[in-house]
């Protein structure tokens, strides 16, 4: 007998339970875009909560369980999880972190107390102690993030989840909300709803798991609605589907359907998840009695469909100032701006609005995305802003200034001209947002130039004028503007990434590390005038960089008008929420340097070395000075039990120190794999969109190679890409001013690579991308590639690091003996990712 029951987390786990997953069930594989579809419903649960009562919930799907028919100990009632166990050890992971957060931030006491309630059982030992058991491969990392410890697991995707969300939690924490933590943690256990399915004893469970992942053909959101509105037409049905709904169904594709029927249901309730559009219109829809209002309804949809194309495909505008805005509003590629674009058009096509006013206020809402980028808040509540302005500013009128005030007001982060003019000169711009966003960004500046010469997104990319990678040349030439009393690399931290140092250039640029004077050359040549510009520099240091940024901050506001000076925000706090996200997600193992968060947050060491030491960071002991030394005045804040050093926290947690007092620099994590960390988004991945399609790039590498390394270090690289080709795999080369060599495997599930080939020294081991490509996906497996490479003299890829993209030199590839190692580990590497596409052989019994 099969019962089905709703319930919540709370239920669930409350009492002498364990919910064991067995054997025959996959690892743990959920990803970061499972923990964020997880954390936007947590958080939108938390907001509806506040505002429709507590008694809101929204469903998470169902859980099969089975009792299990072996022998517990007394009093806990055991059942094996047969459907459902992600969620299931996701959302206890979630429960985790929200405990070890406030234990932190608030009182000690809430360890014991969500440990005893919902995540252990408190008088058992061994595998009985846990709530959750999951399977056997993820038990010792599962047991680390709940019961505490940090010598197994935290490069897996058990430690990624939980660390992520001890990242988001510190993040979300407002200083000055002292129960906002509290309304999430009650959200989880009580709003987050399951049908548990619980069999009986007779039942053939893995049977029962079989046919749950026999998928078939599913039914859309817009399959079903289609069925419920012409199930409600019995006599006007083959009418109303031959005048409306074909032509509906003829402008959009079954996934664009689904997004017009949620687009109109948060037109008046922003609150619908995209997941729940069909319950939510059915429920809108049921309140309608006669066919005469079905049949409206339906050519209600197949008007607005008309519009929903026009914001997908923005050419089939006729108003060239709406299509304008249109096209730029839907290549910076968020769907969260769909709905006010809606509700602008739909305006306009009822006559309330003209297309002047409208292609106002979708400057105005450009203008918005535009400058939260610049500031550094790119989506901070940015969803929730969006869907809200549509109720907030329909019935009011001019559109364009409704839209204005309403972004203007509370804490919207709507940046004003100062704020902008003070961000462009300090904020790390290459860090904020998306990277399509950032480049998107700086191609629209360049053509407030009054270019002639079209600037295409996808034809160039950004450059750094002062590199990424310091040379003797650029040091001397930065020297001069170095105040006594500071150091030259904290200068340079401070200026890399910020707009005044960035630029468009076209594919195959080879300036990379270029002396500015080798750089001046190209850039008087380019047919951008923001290059042209910095051609006219005779040197390239502090106060150019700054003065461009004010000419640059200059262009934007003139250009990308801002707040309504007559509004009333809230003060805009210090972005310190990035940095809490990164280091909350810093494995133990690791560590970083006061700079390194400075450069990645668009601060200065001073500031966050401040913060750091006086109020609640996340795995703040983990950030060391420069060099790897221990801060001087470092101390636990007060309510903290610790009494170890800052040293003796990091050695037991694996980070190795020298005689001088160093911590290894094998182990440090620097600015680029701290925004990894972060979830911010790098160029990099867009590397391999494009085959090698002739045009140099190969010859660039090898160019770029032989001009930084020695003949044998350059034939010791060029041995092993040969090696890699006869292996059956490929070289692919980026598209950037230091051209990549990446080290390509084509399987059927698509490509991977082990390893990317920097020609400026340095051999790219990615495990940030292998371990979302089985079957380096299983930590064990990264694990041992890491080994095989770790056997060379001279490289050292840390424990810590198995989820980042640690390298070694290349000048390892120099020596013959090494080199083969290296070989032998990409050999291995290949067998073991074509093992497992083998096909599995049925053997007649």
């Amino acid at each position: 007998m099969v019962k089905a029951v709703e319930t919540s987390l709370r239920e669930l786990l409350e009492g002498s339970k364990q919910y064991q997953v067995p054997l025959y069930q996959r690892t743990f594989s959920w990803k970061r875009a499972n923990f964020d579809r997880l954390w936007d419903d947590v958080s939108q649960l938390v907001e509806d909560r506040q505002g429709n009562g507590a008694g809101t919930t929204h469903f998470m799907g169902s859980l099969v369980l089975a009792p299990t028919p072996s022998v517990g100990p007394a009093g806990v009632s055991r059942y094996l999880v047969v459907d459902g166990q992600q969620r299931l050890t996701t959302l206890t992971l979630l429960l985790a972190a929200i405990r070890d957060h406030r234990a932190e931030t608030e009182s000690a006491e809430h360890r014991d107390r969500l440990n005893e309630q919902y995540l252990i059982n408190k008088w058992r030992e061994g595998v009985d102690r846990p709530k959750v058991l999951p399977t056997q491969a993820d038990r010792a990392s599962y047991r680390a993030c709940v019961e505490g410890g940090h010598d197994e697991g935290w490069a897996d995707g058990v430690g990624e989840a939980y660390r992520y969300f001890r990242g988001r939690l510190a993040d979300h924490d407002d200083p000055d909300d002292d129960h906002d933590i509290a309304r999430m943690e009650e959200a989880v256990l009580s709003g987050l709803t399951l049908v548990s399915v619980t069999t009986s004893h007779d039942d053939n469970v893995h049977r029962i798991f079989e046919s749950l992942n026999n998928t078939g053909l599913r039914l859309t959101q817009g399959d079903l609605l289609r069925n419920y509105l012409f199930m409600r037409l019995p006599t006007r049905g083959d009418v109303v589907y031959e005048t409306q709904w074909m032509p509906l169904q003829e402008r959009l594709t079954n996934e664009q359907l689904e997004l017009l029927f949620w687009l109109d249901v948060v037109q008046t309730d922003e609150t619908v998840n995209q997941r729940d559009t069909y319950q939510a219109q059915v429920a809108r829809m049921d309140r309608l009695l006669t066919e005469e209002e079905i049949e409206a309804e339906v050519a209600r949809f197949n008007r607005l469909s008309g519009l929903v194309e026009r914001i997908l495909n923005p050419a089939k505008e006729q108003d060239p100032q709406v299509r304008e805005r249109l096209t730029r509003l839907s290549s910076w590629g968020t769907t969260t701006v769909y709905p006010l674009l809606l509700h602008l058009l739909d305006r306009r096509e009822r006559g309330l609005a003209s297309s002047e006013e409208i292609a106002s206020a979708m400057l105005y809402a450009e203008s918005y995305l535009v400058r939260r980028v610049l500031i550094g808040r790119a989506t901070a509540n940015l969803n929730r802003i969006l869907l809200r302005a549509v109720p907030e500013i329909a019935g009011a009128g001019p559109a364009d200034q409704a839209l204005r005030t309403f972004l203007s007001t509370g804490r919207k982060f709507f940046a004003t001209d100062d704020q902008v003019r003070a961000a462009v000169k300090s904020t790390a711009f290459y860090y904020s947002g998306r990277a399509s966003q950032r480049k998107l960004l700086l191609t629209w500046i360049e053509q407030t130039f009054a270019n002639n010469e079209p600037v295409d997104p996808e034809k160039c990319t950004i450059e750094h004028v002062m590199p990424q990678t310091i040379t003797s040349a650029w040091r001397q030439m930065l020297r001069p503007d170095v105040a006594p009393d500071e150091s030259l690399g904290e200068v340079y931290d401070s200026l890399v990434h910020t707009l005044g140092n960035l630029t468009l250039t076209g594919y195959n640029s080879a300036l990379g590390n270029k002396p500015f004077s080798g750089k001046r050359e190209a850039y008087r040549k380019s047919g951008f005038k923001m290059n042209q510009e910095i051609a006219n520099q005779q040197v390239w240091s502090r106060p150019q960089i700054l003065a461009r940024a004010d000419r640059l901050a200059e262009r934007i506001v003139a250009y990308w008008p801002g707040p309504d000076p007559t509004a009333v925000q809230e003060p805009m706090t210090e972005a310190w929420g990035l940095m809490n996200r990164a280091l909350a997600e810093l494995p133990a193992g690791t560590w970083t340097s006061y700079s390194a968060v400075a450069q990645l947050i668009g601060s200065h060491q001073v500031p966050v070395g401040q913060r750091i030491a006086n109020h609640p960071v996340p795995n703040g002991h983990r950030v060391l000075q420069a060099a790897g030394t221990t801060s001087p005045g470092f101390r636990w804040l007060d309510g903290d039990e610790r009494t170890e050093t800052q040293r003796e926290a990091l050695e037991a947690e694996g980070v190795s120190f020298d005689e001088a007092g160093r911590a290894d620099p094998a182990q440090r994590v620097d600015a680029d794999e701290l925004a990894v960390l972060a979830g911010v988004e790098l160029l990099g991945e867009e590397l391999l969109s494009q085959p090698d399609d002739g045009t140099g790039r190969s010859e660039s590498f090898l160019t770029q190679l032989a001009e930084n390394h020695s003949e044998s270090t350059v034939h010791g690289v060029i041995a092993v890409m040969d090696t890699w080709v006869g292996l059956g795999g490929r070289l692919q080369y980026g598209e950037f001013a230091e051209t990549t060599c990446f080290l390509i495997l084509d399987t059927p599930a698509g490509v991977t690579w082990p390893a990317a080939i920097y020609p400026k020294g340095k051999f790219e081991v990615v495990f940030q991308y292998l371990k979302d490509r089985p079957p380096f996906d299983e930590l064990g497996n990264r694990r041992e590639l890491a080994k095989r490479l770790n056997a060379v003299e001279g490289v050292e890829l840390p424990e810590g690091k198995l989820a980042m993209r640690p390298g070694f030199t290349l000048d390892v590839l120099g020596t013959t003996n090494l080199r083969q190692r290296v070989i032998e580990a990409l050999e291995w590497f290949v067998a073991t990712q074509r093992e497992t596409e083998q096909p599995e052989v049925n053997v007649p019994v």
